[in-house]
């Protein structure tokens, strides 16, 4: 996302969802907070932000498809969460230097609304590679809002985590039970350690007679190995037709000539994912 037309977009949309004397009082402590450096000032003003700004207010977006509105459409982004982010956004931007560790400092002892909001739009922020440890640390919470915000419908795992982190997010995930199709970029970050999980899990939920949610079999097309391919063929002949889709699925992406055999000898199936009617998305269906 461009920094200079965020930053635009970000202050027009505050303009039209706050009332006059509210906008005119944050843009009044930006500057105040800015000329003077005030780390006190940035600290009071981010708290008082709750106090003139009803939490619970979903910030009025307009038609406009760009990727930033989609962005905070998607986050279902309250005026609150915006005017905070925006906060940080403007500080960072007029002096990083001074101001990343004052922001780091503040989020460590946000409350959890406030941790949540950084997260869900951390990826709007300058040189958010500087809170990577925040991120990552939001994996290990028990608070399910905090991952939430980290992992679903958010660009900023796939851009930054490295493999290690990017798995224990997505297994983390599957675990809860939470939604996979809101996770972002999985084909692009999937790695062999994933799939070799994925496989091990899989035999602990046969040998238990539990089902797998069919979307945590996604990120193995690209490795389907002597192991993943028995794997496949034992989805293939499952009574399950989900199963048998996942199976036909990872096939059909996989450039391994045994994949490509195996599926063939489903050409009903074949032919369904070849022509779109069987997808990721309506897998389950």
């Amino acid at each position: 996302m461009e920094l200079t037309k965020l930053d635009q977009e970000l202050q027009s949309l505050l303009s039209s969802n706050l009332d006059p004397d509210t906008n005119s009082w944050l843009h009044s402590k930006l500057e105040q907070i800015i000329s003077s450096s005030s780390t006190k000032d940035l600290y009071m003003t981010y708290s008082l932000l709750a106090s003139k700004i009803d939490s619970d207010t979903i910030l009025n977006l307009s038609s406009d498809t760009d990727e930033v509105t989609e962005y905070l459409r998607k986050q279902n982004a309250t005026t609150l969460q915006i005017a905070r982010i925006y906060l940080l956004l403007k500080v960072l931007k007029a002096d990083g230097n001074f101001f990343v560790p004052k922001v780091a400092n503040l989020i460590q002892v946000a409350d959890i609304g406030e941790l949540e909001t950084f997260l869900k739009f951390l990826i709007l922020l300058p040189d958010a590679e500087n809170y990577k440890q925040t991120a990552v640390e939001a994996l290990r919470t028990n608070i399910s809002t905090i991952f939430e915000a980290i992992s679903m419908q958010n660009p900023y795992p796939a851009k930054y985590f490295n493999d290690q982190q990017w798995n224990q997010m997505f297994l983390k995930a599957a675990f809860m039970q939470l939604d996979l199709s809101a996770i972002l970029s999985i084909d692009e970050r999937a790695n062999k350690d994933l799939t070799r999980i994925i496989s091990d899990y899989a035999h602990e939920r046969w040998a238990a007679s539990r089902e797998i949610e069919p979307l945590f079999w996604r990120p193995v097309a690209a490795f389907l190995d002597e192991t993943l391919l028995k794997d496949m063929e034992r989805l293939f002949a499952s009574d399950n037709l989900v199963e048998n889709k996942v199976a036909a699925m990872c096939c059909y992406n996989s450039k391994e000539p045994k994949a490509k055999e195996l599926l063939a000898q489903h050409p009903n199936l074949k032919a369904q994912v070849t022509n779109k009617e069987i997808t990721w998305k309506n897998i389950k269906a």
